[in-house]
């Protein structure tokens, strides 16, 4: 089940119990609990107070409340751990200063183990669960590579997610799990990904590797192949370039605050469904964007903001924001912009930031107004 405000998934998912008909509450912008339909009605101010303060922010990552709130635990669970009576496929482990992963028994599917001292993953603490353990948190700990014994999560076949994100890890660590849909390892110090790790998951459909150290070398076909990918962030890395052989899936790449210099020509031709493409704080010349690199139809969001751009590049009609603050801009290229102007020809373009550079309105063409006709905002210093 999906919360219909901000669209995350919620701990119903895995409820292992039928539940009356479920009611969002909603808490902040990004945490949403369920409750059932009893506990609702009627909802006294005291109550909702109560719930307001429960929204702590180290679980808005997770979408599941604390175990506490769930009763008392079972007694097939690790002594370390919780798993409460009425979600027994879940262990929470999370923030407990645990220095190791505990053996996890037999019919757990949710594994939490996030916000501890965790720096080693000891041989045999997942045999009991290899194939059906679905979800893995190991964020804010302190494992290595080294530390992670053979026979671990490379034996977790049925992973669907896996969450192993500000740690230090120097290699991504994939489990062999052909369901795997989203996969995250944010801010660890990674600078290598095995060649053909990712291969034939064909229910991925997200990968979060920023804050690492990786290159486009490291990440060249890593991703071909993956019909189901949507969205890949490689935000603060060390990208020269676009990876070689991402998906025609792929329908949003961040690849904010790399080195990159430059776009080979048909990099976004074999991405049909690209809509988001942010490439901000990065080394990007005129030189480097070959004519008519950008001018594909899919794209809604450009954002080449904090570069060395000197022209406006040349963009296609269905463009609706685009961000160039902050480059060398001395001209508006409008031609780049509309190629013809009149009744059906027109940028679609809603928003353009020119602010930081060699231009300001003055410099806006007078016969500008037909091109840009559903701009709201175009800003300048």
């Amino acid at each position: 089940m999906k919360c219909l405000r901000c669209g995350k998934q919620t701990f119903a998912d895995f409820l292992p119990v039928s539940l009356d008909v479920l009611f969002f509450v909603f808490l902040s912008p990004s945490v949403c609990f369920l409750l059932p339909s009893t506990v609702m009605f009627p909802l006294r101010v005291p109550i909702f107070a109560v719930l307001v303060s429960l929204t702590v922010g180290q679980y808005d990552d997770y979408d599941y409340q604390p175990a506490s709130q769930y009763g008392p635990s079972s007694a097939n669970c690790a002594q370390e751990c919780e798993c409460p009576i009425n979600f027994p496929t879940a262990m929470y482990c999370d923030s407990r200063n645990l220095k190791f992963v505990p053996i996890v028994p037999s019919g757990i599917k949710y594994l939490y183990l996030q916000n501890n001292l965790i720096e080693e993953i000891k041989a045999g603490v997942f045999d009991n669960v290899t194939a059906e353990l679905r979800w893995l948190v190991l964020d804010h700990n302190q494992i290595t590579n080294e530390k992670v014994a053979k026979g671990t999560i490379d034996k977790l076949t049925g992973l669907h997610k896996i969450l192993f994100s500000f740690n230090k890890l120097t290699e991504a660590v994939i489990p062999p799990s052909m369901s795997l849909d989203e996969l995250k390892m944010m801010n660890n110090q990674l600078s290598k990904f095995p060649a053909g790790s990712l291969a034939g998951m064909q229910n991925l459909t997200s990968v979060h590797l920023q804050n690492n150290e990786l290159t486009s070398k490291a990440l060249n076909g890593v991703f071909k192949g993956l019909n189901k990918l949507v969205a890949i962030d490689l935000t603060n890395n060390k990208l020269k370039k676009l990876p070689s052989g991402m998906p025609s899936s792929l329908e949003t790449f961040y690849g904010d605050h790399n080195g990159i210099s430059s776009i080979a020509a048909g990099d976004l031709k074999e991405l049909p469904k690209l809509a988001y493409l942010r490439l901000a704080y990065n080394q990007m010349t005129d030189a480097g964007i070959p004519a008519g690199v950008f001018n594909v139809t899919s794209l809604i969001e450009l954002d080449l903001s904090y570069n060395k751009l000197q022209s406006i590049p040349e963009i296609n009609e269905q463009l609706e924001h685009l961000y160039l603050q902050v480059n060398e801009i001395n001209k508006f290229n409008l031609e780049n912009i509309c190629k013809f102007s009149g009744p059906l020809n027109y940028s679609r373009l809603k928003h353009l930031r020119l602010d930081g550079n060699n231009i300001t309105h003055a410099d806006l063409p007078h016969d500008s107004s037909n091109c840009l006709r559903q701009a709201s905002d175009i800003i300048f210093d």
